[in-house]
């Protein structure tokens, strides 16, 4: 049976209902026990273990209880001897603080208990049987020795407070002058004799000034029997105590420093179109693409100081600064010229190092608005941010000013968001110190537990000020404006209106989203005009677990423009997204970016779902004149081990209009189907931790008819492999 009914209903800081645990545990179940013994006053109560189902029977049982005084106070320091009647040997333990002991991994049989503790009455019990895959729990009550007199109320004082301090010096009779501070206002009252004190403090606990600075005795454990010591921790351990983890003070007794330090190492191999050009690395070439090969190796070096003002994990920092500089070095080889530089005399290689500043901003917290930790706070400088559950809209490190906070014990969570944009680097896509010309504010609030436990929703405003400017990136491609049809520096302005959910219906888990924006584009060039932006995404998700499988299916949309030359933009573009979707990393559609060739964009960039024929999404503007998107997609993610995870995914890929692309590439009937996407890969951690993470993969991306009429029909390949370590 359960013991669900001993529980209140509670709620948890996402106000997600906290469920009984009774019968989801075994051996382990002596931790409700003092829940359900507290309530008897029968010695020697016993409680049934209970197993898992379908679990093999234990051959080992187990004895646990609480020892207390006869008013129910846990009593620590009681020593316990168990003693088997078998003659296989004795065991003894003190019981903790609260009174609890244990006994674990006993021989099944009978066993004698005897309890003792300086000014209590021994107690015996001699009739303890252990049977396996259970645990014997007690409840039991030790007597004073000697009544204590009524005018005294003595606490038992724990073995570890070590020896008592000397007493005080005797109070003169009478009446005694004492002091009660209450706000810091010091206020002199007569204390009276009373029939009924308590003891002093020093026999009850002692002080200590800095409880982060205590020194645990050698070979403490918190529990008697635990297999777990206390550790000392060191620099290096970002596992025990470490001052640099933020486990303990940094300075005083509430500023901490929280340092981190991440290696990240990415390696690809790929095979993607490019042109061959009249600066071919071939002499003499004829054919129209030049050839495939490329590798990219990349790696990021990032240290992060965060050094804030706090009192617990659960409540909101005070105060926080926080700097994260990050290096890079990259290295592009290819096959043909005219790839790692506009100039063909570059070659076909490149090697270039960049270091950034990806966050430095400041945070105070403006106002508590309850005891569920409930706040106000504003954030100001470089700082991460995702507007969205999956970074279909927004997702980057930017300068900006965000006022965020939570509401209702934590149900409602809430940003006002704004954003100076940045310049990226073009080869390592860290941020620079030059403006960009572009403004981006964010307003949206999420719900948790929106009608159901577990299930959250949001809804949200983006506004995208993208003023004219002039840019070539460093390898010295024009990125803006874009160079095809009329290249003529414009502005856009874009409001995105979007609602989106995740959470789980049962155990079915579901993500989704919708998107409208509208706007204007003051001259696009490939429509040669002003327009009038009207598109829409929409996105959804369903998973299920079935033991070590997650089934996915999900599907993605972006609204294509039939009619690139009306003065409606109906293709969908993003701010700055980077979607965890349709397989991610383990997508080619996604992680590749594929050009379009001898036109100076891409048909995807790099990082993203949408064909938005846009130079760069990193320094590009957005384009709401492509042909759209379709994705079907299917996959599994396998726990192989705690350590292992496997992924499978297969998208279908379809292009909603081919429009646009005819008209950019005066090429007709291009047809919509774009190709097979498939993937599969392993995400291992050596240690079960994020501090060590190896991802690698390979996929493929078969052309249909469509990719063919104006690309290639050549099987599209990548296989990465991507090393992270986290201190």
């Amino acid at each position: 049976m359960c013991y669900a009914p001993v529980y209140r209903k509670r709620q948890n800081l996402l106000g997600a209902p906290i469920r009984p645990l009774g019968c989801r545990l075994k051996i382990a179940e002596w931790m409700l026990a003092p829940m359900l013994l507290l309530e008897s006053t029968a010695l020697g109560v016993a409680q049934p273990a209970q197993r898992l189902p379908r679990e093999a029977q234990p051959a080992r049982g187990a004895v646990v209880g609480i020892v207390a005084t006869e008013p129910g106070l846990g009593l620590g320091g009681v020593t316990i001897m168990l003693e088997s009647t078998d003659s296989t040997g004795t065991l003894d333990t003190l019981t903790n603080g609260d009174g609890s002991f244990r006994f674990l991994d006993l021989a099944p049989g009978s066993y004698h208990l005897k309890i003792a503790r300086e000014g209590f009455l021994p107690l015996e019990e001699s009739s303890v049987r252990v049977v396996a895959g259970e645990a014997v729990t007690l409840m039991l009550k030790m007597q004073i020795v000697a009544p204590i007199p009524e005018s005294v109320r003595e606490l038992p004082r724990l073995p570890d407070l070590g020896p008592m301090a000397p007493p005080a010096l005797a109070e003169p009779s009478g009446s005694t002058a004492g002091r009660i501070l209450r706000s810091n206002v010091e206020v002199a009252v007569d204390i009276a004799p009373s029939a009924e004190t308590l003891p002093p403090e020093a026999r009850v606990f002692q002080e200590i000034p800095n409880r982060w600075g205590y020194d645990f005795p050698a070979g403490y454990r918190r529990y008697a029997n635990s297999e777990g010591p206390y550790a000392e921790g060191h620099p290096y351990d970002p596992y025990d105590r470490n001052k640099l983890k933020g486990d303990y003070p940094i300075l005083g007794n509430q500023i901490f420093l929280d340092f981190t330090f991440s290696s990240d190492t990415f390696a690809d191999g790929r095979r993607l179109p490019v042109p061959s050009g009249l600066g071919s690395a071939s002499g003499g070439a004829s054919q129209f693409f030049g050839r495939f090969g490329q590798f990219f190796l990349i790696e990021n070096l990032a240290f992060s100081f965060d050094l804030f003002h706090g009192d617990t994990a659960y409540r909101p920092a005070d105060w926080r600064i926080q700097i994260t500089p990050e290096v890079n070095a990259n290295y592009l080889w290819t096959r043909e010229n005219g790839i790692v530089n506009f100039d063909v005399r570059k070659g076909t290689t490149r090697f270039d190092s960049r270091l950034g500043l990806q966050e430095a901003f400041g945070e105070v917290k403006l106002k508590d608005l309850g005891y569920q930790y409930d706040f106000i706070a504003v954030r100001a400088g470089i700082q991460s941010f995702t507007s969205d559950f999956r970074g279909f809209i927004f997702s980057d490190e930017e300068p900006g000013v965000r006022l965020f906070g939570t509401l209702d014990s934590n149900r409602y969570q809430f940003n006002l968001a704004y954003f100076a944009m940045l310049e990226k680097d073009t080869n390592s896509g860290l941020n620079s110190m030059a403006y960009r010309n572009q403004q981006v504010m964010i307003a949206n609030i999420y719900r948790h537990d929106f009608f159901v436990p577990g299930y959250a929703i949001e809804a949200s405003f983006h506004y995208d000020k993208d003023d004219p400017s002039v840019q070539y990136d460093r390898d010295n491609f024009l990125v803006r404006p874009a160079p095809v049809g009329s290249v003529v520096p414009h502005s856009i302005r874009a409001y995105y209106y979007g609602v989106a959910g995740d959470g789980h219906f049962g155990k079915l888990n579901l993500t989704h989203a919708f998107y409208q924006v509208l706007g204007t584009d003051k001259f696009n060039e490939i429509a040669g005009r002003r327009v009038n932006i009207n598109a829409q995404m929409a996105a959804a998700e369903l998973s299920l677990d079935r033991d070590w499988l997650r089934y996915r299916v999900s599907f993605f949309y972006a609204s294509g423009d039939k009619n690139p030359r009306d003065g409606t933009a109906r293709g969908f573009d993003s701010i700055f997204d980077s979607p965890n979707f349709a397989g991610g990393t383990f997508s080619f559609w996604d992680r590749e970016g594929i050009r379009l060739t001898s036109t100076g964009v891409g048909l995807v960039n790099d990082g993203s779902l949408v064909p938005d024929l846009r130079t760069s999404k990193t320094e590009g503007q957005a384009n709401f004149v492509n042909p759209g998107l379709f994705v079907y997609n299917a996959g599994v993610d396998l726990d192989i081990t705690p350590k292992l995870r496997g992924f499978v995914n297969l998208n279908l890929l379809r292009f909603a209009r081919t429009e646009p692309i005819e008209l950019l590439l005066f090429q007709s009937n291009i047809h919509a189907g774009i190709g097979a996407d498939s993937g599969i890969g392993f995400r291992y951690r050596p240690p079960l931790s994020e501090n060590m993470v190896i991802t690698t993969g390979v996929n493929a991306l078969a052309p249909f008819q469509g990719l063919r009429d104006f690309s290639t029909n050549r099987t599209l390949l990548s296989a990465f492999v991507n090393v992270r370590f986290r201190f």
